[in-house]
């Protein structure tokens, strides 16, 4: 399979509303997809501390934050603000013609 073709058309970039999340499903996989300042994100909605879903979490100028324990990932660099071991799975992604496409693998 060519990188291409390891692309899924997920959304319409027109779905995602600035400072908002929206979590959907990719290959099985949840992907949660955010807009914030005009830049998109593409994380896995999965808390790397305890796998709480971050979806149900908030955004705080460029963090989410983890409804579980409160912790504060940047969506720059997908750290933990208190210790970088622990950082957030971001998905390569592209926009062609107004899609969102997505590469959820394990070995990207």
């Amino acid at each position: 399979m060519s990188d291409e073709e390891s692309y899924v058309q997920v959304i319409d970039e027109k779905e995602l509303e600035e400072g908002k999340m929206k979590l959907v499903r990719v290959d099985g996989t949840p992907v949660l997809f955010i807009k914030k300042n005009s830049k998109i994100y593409v994380i896995d909605n999965r808390c790397p501390h305890m796998g709480v879903g971050l979806s149900g979490g908030i955004l705080d100028d460029t963090f989410v934050v983890c409804p579980s324990h409160e912790w504060r990932f940047s969506l720059e660099t997908g750290e933990y603000e208190h210790d970088p071991s622990y950082k957030l799975v971001a998905y390569p992604f592209k926009i062609k013609e107004g899609k969102i496409w997505v590469k959820v693998e394990e070995d990207f």
